[in-house]
């Protein structure tokens, strides 16, 4: 493991980006679903049941009315019934339980009757531009029939149907940006209730979740007139439930000054935190969240062995820690942090994200920096030995490649015909390599690299691209940033090893995502919102790595 050093503001992109260890990221406090509850609390959000139109089923619409101190929203579910057979995680679905959109202004008849017969639809439908997102869900039936059983019989469902899920709805999909016909979010820049990246995202998964509550109980209400609520406890314990495909990683390799602007938010929060000494408190609400991720990772169930065995180990690592708690030596977090070097990353990430939730006063504000302006651009009058000293500094870990190995290309990706969503396939053995995928940053370095090799340093790099013009993106790539330490993922994504769960994983930490269960090294379902207070009593208190209701720390 390499060494984390504070001799400079932040660690080295080498230590922060590596992929192995972007791929065993936690939820933060900066973390988006963190961040909208927080604001929502902050700035008294009122939330309403505008309209619930319903059978004794559960299928119909419901509308829920967002009113903020600068505008009006509504979130828009109707829900549908389906076959067994048709409820697949998939982008190739074409029926889900449940659709869903967040759109600005209110709704008329005119355009609620609209949307029901194209939000269904989903990318099939016809959208317009006060639209903010466009998503689906299905449900958990086994949960979701558990629960309104107990209820409609007058009983609290047993936590134990809810431990190894934690959702009664999972998406497959959050569409926003402008995706098919809905509102760009540079429509939203000056927005100041969504002027963040993915807030409408993240807002509109908080209210499917409400929304997975209320119907529950309607329908179990119509069901027998015995029927009892959820306990606000055990209500708090249900997140919304999310399966994400390589249809995510993509944006991690595209976006690289946004990717930098969420890792650089993050690595100020570390140096915030690390400077602060370790008083008593502090230290004693660190280690009763050390308890409580112990707990979480013990309640993660997934068919990934790989994963059962990082959790495992950050048990063992973490009792570790508590075991040997009244040894610790008070001094300053960021000693505390390098003395853990040693430790899984599983569990440093862990650590990190637990010191960094004890200190809200110095953390929050850094979510107002996780945007970011895209423009990749070459300065006037650069040299080869210009961009050269860039790569030697910043792109070590792609030159250092051997490309001529068949298994540093062994993958190539590329985009279904169908519906455009990314796939990978074996180089030697597939068709469709003319139709890659441009994600090979780190041999797009190396190729780059190697071209300029021999060039005269003091030779304009205008002039050796206007001849090599196949190499002016990376070329801008590169240099916009050299300034951006934290943008590149440090990952050869053509090896025959690399993982892309990594990649999803690092962007749902920054979503804020719990409960990580790899399906496979393409797909991974997880939780957002398990633990999150209720609308009727949402604040600001902290909820990382959430108890079940009535757990006892011990």
């Amino acid at each position: 493991m390499n060494n984390i050093v504070f001799n400079t503001e932040f660690r080295d992109p080498s230590i922060v980006m590596k992929d192995s260890r972007i791929g065993a990221m936690h939820q933060n406090r900066i973390s988006f679903v963190r961040s909208i509850v927080r604001k929502m609390a902050n700035e008294n959000w009122k939330v309403t049941t505008h309209s619930w139109n319903m059978d004794k089923d559960g299928l119909g619409s419901a509308v829920y009315r967002i009113k903020t101190e600068y505008s009006v929203y509504n979130f828009i579910v109707f829900s549908n019934q389906i076959e067994n057979s048709e409820r697949i995680d998939r982008v190739i679905a074409e029926k889900w339980d449940v659709t869903f959109t967040l759109t600005q202004g209110d709704v008329d008849d005119e355009l609620l009757e609209q949307m029901r017969i194209n939000v269904p639809l989903q990318e099939a439908g016809r959208n317009n531009s006060k639209t903010m997102i466009l998503s689906r869900a299905n449900k958990s039936v086994r949960v979701f029939d558990s629960v309104i059983e107990s209820l409609s019989s007058g009983q609290q469902p047993d936590i134990s149907s809810l431990l190894n899920v934690g959702y009664i709805l999972r998406t497959t999909a959050v569409y926003g940006n402008g995706k098919f016909g809905i509102a760009d979010f540079d429509a939203f820049m000056d927005n100041p209730d969504f002027k963040l990246a993915f807030s409408p995202q993240m807002c509109a998964c908080y209210l499917l979740r409400q929304f997975s509550i209320d119907w529950v109980n309607y329908i179990a209400k119509e069901k027998s007139d015995k029927a009892v609520t959820l306990d606000d406890d055990i209500a708090r314990f249900i997140g919304t439930g999310n399966a994400t495909g390589l249809g995510m990683a993509p944006y991690l390799l595209n976006h690289p000054q946004i990717i930098d602007a969420w890792m650089t938010a993050r690595e100020k929060c570390i140096v915030a935190v690390g400077k602060q000494t370790m008083k008593p408190q502090a230290i004693k609400d660190f280690h009763t969240i050390i308890q409580k991720a112990i707990w979480h990772l013990g309640s993660v169930k997934t068919i990934d062995e790989n994963q059962q065995r990082l959790n495992e180990i950050s048990i063992e690592e973490l009792e570790g820690i508590l075991k040997n708690k009244d040894t610790i030596e008070q001094g300053e977090w960021r000693g505390f942090i390098n003395k853990s070097e040693d430790l899984s990353y599983e569990t440093q990430e862990i650590i990190l994200s637990s010191i960094i939730e004890i200190y809200p006063d110095l953390v929050d504000g850094f979510e107002n920096e996780m945007n970011a302006k895209e423009k990749l651009s070459l300065d006037d009058g650069l040299t080869i030995a210009d961009i050269k000293e860039v790569i030697k500094n910043r792109y070590k870990w792609a030159t250092d490649i051997d490309f001529s190995d068949e298994d540093s290309q062994f993958y190539f990706w590329y985009r279904s015909e169908v519906k455009e969503e990314p796939r990978i396939g074996v180089r030697a053995t597939e068709e469709g390599q003319e139709k890659e995928m441009r994600l090979d940053i780190a041999r797009q370095v190396n190729t780059f690299n190697l071209a300029i090799k021999d060039a005269d340093p003091e030779m304009q790099l205008v002039d050796f691209l206007l001849n090599n013009s196949k190499f002016r993106v990376i070329a801008r790539r590169i240099w916009t940033m050299g300034s951006s330490p934290m943008g590149d993922i440090q990952m050869n994504v053509l090896h025959k090893d690399m993982l892309p769960i990594d990649l999803l994983r690092c962007k749902l930490a920054v979503f804020g995502a719990a409960k990580f269960d790899p399906r496979s090294d393409k797909w991974v379902r997880v939780t957002l919102f398990q633990g999150a207070p209720l609308l009727k009593d949402i604040n600001d208190e902290g909820w990382l790595f959430t108890l079940p209701p009535k757990a006892v720390l011990c």
